[in-house]
């Protein structure tokens, strides 16, 4: 539950805001005697139901699921034959110091999207008691990554390349992102998408993401190719990249 509770913490105010729209909606019902009265007591109902749908499926995903998994990681990446690798993240990192302890063979480079949304967040400081940042981490401009030509892997983003929120950087970053990359490398992206079941758990919360064709445009606009993409958990999915 450690991660679902994170993201109460930084989504209280828009459950608590729900709650309050909810009961204006049903004491509002109360003063109709009319199909307005059933119309007022659904939509109460309704958001209710969202709001618990939405924490269900957070703890699925977050806690319950193979997200942060490193040996779920390591059979779509053999770590014991990997050298160099990068970990991206977006001032949320609980997986970097579980691959360094799994596999210390691999040079891992923890780095944080500088300027992110959450970064300025209220609960990133609870978040990086439960999770303190790796150590040797360092914040990055994700349009110049800071490696040189041909030196990585592995490119590993986990819920983090959708906070780059223009597409012309998103596509910056996929270019640099094949700059750094040796020639059968890797970009391991984790995401969870602008559709139908994101919508439906996480109502206008799902606008926070992107829609699989615009992950699609980016990443071919980059000179790259889609090798795989999978659900991980019906409201996230693992997209293998590699270069064309």
């Amino acid at each position: 539950m450690k991660i679902t509770k994170l993201v109460l913490l930084f989504n209280y105010k828009k459950i608590l805001l729900g709650f309050l729209i909810a009961l204006i909606s049903f004491v509002v019902s109360t003063q109709f005697e009319t199909a307005f009265n059933i119309l007022f007591k659904v939509f109460s109902v309704l958001i209710i139901i969202n709001i618990i749908a939405s924490i269900v499926a957070s703890y699925l995903l977050y806690d319950k699921s193979d997200l942060y998994d490193v040996e779920m990681l390591n059979k779509i990446v053999d770590f014991k034959n990997i050298e160099n690798a990068i970990l991206i993240h977006a001032s949320f990192d609980p997986l970097s110091q579980k691959i360094e302890e799994k596999f210390p063979s691999t040079k891992l480079t923890t780095c944080d999207i500088y300027g992110n949304r959450h970064e300025h967040e209220s609960g990133i400081k609870v978040s990086k008691k439960v999770f303190p940042p790796n150590p040797k981490e360092i914040k990055i401009n994700p349009s110049e990554l800071p490696f040189e030509d041909n030196s990585q892997d592995i490119v590993l983003a986990v819920t983090a390349v959708h906070e780059i929120l223009n597409h012309e950087k998103r596509v910056l970053f996929f270019k640099e992102a094949k700059r750094i990359l040796k020639s059968d490398g890797k970009i391991i992206l984790s995401e969870q998408f602008r559709d139908s079941v994101n919508f439906i758990f996480f109502n206008i919360g799902a606008f926070h993401f992107l829609s699989e064709n615009q992950w699609k445009n980016a990443i071919y606009e980059a000179g790259l190719r889609i090798k795989e993409n999978s659900k991980i958990t019906p409201f996230a999915n693992i997209i293998t990249i590699v270069v064309s």
